[in-house]
C-alpha cells in the first residue's frame, strides 16, 4: 500500500468515529432504550464507537508502510 493511500485512509477511519460522536450524526444513538449490557444506548453508542476506533487504529497500525520499512531494517 502506498504511503498516500495509507494517510487518504487513515484520515477516513479517524474523522468517522469523530463525526458519529458529534450534534448531527449523535442524534442516530440518542435514546435512552433499550438497554444493552445495562446501559441506556446512547452510553454504549459512546462506548461501541471507542471500541470500533481503537480495532480500526490497531489494524492501521499492522497496514502502516513506514512501520513496516522499521522493522525489515532491523
Amino acid at each position: 500500500m502506498s504511503t498516500r493511500k495509507f494517510y487518504t485512509l487513515y484520515i477516513a477511519i479517524a474523522t468517522l468515529p469523530f463525526l458519529m460522536l458529534v450534534f448531527p450524526l449523535f442524534e442516530i444513538g440518542n435514546r435512552a432504550t433499550p438497554i444493552v449490557m445495562g446501559l441506556p444506548f446512547s452510553f454504549f453508542w459512546v462506548i461501541l464507537w471507542i471500541v470500533i476506533t481503537f480495532v480500526a487504529l490497531i489494524i492501521l497500525y499492522s497496514l502502516d508502510p513506514d512501520n513496516k520499512e522499521e522493522e525489515e531494517d532491523v
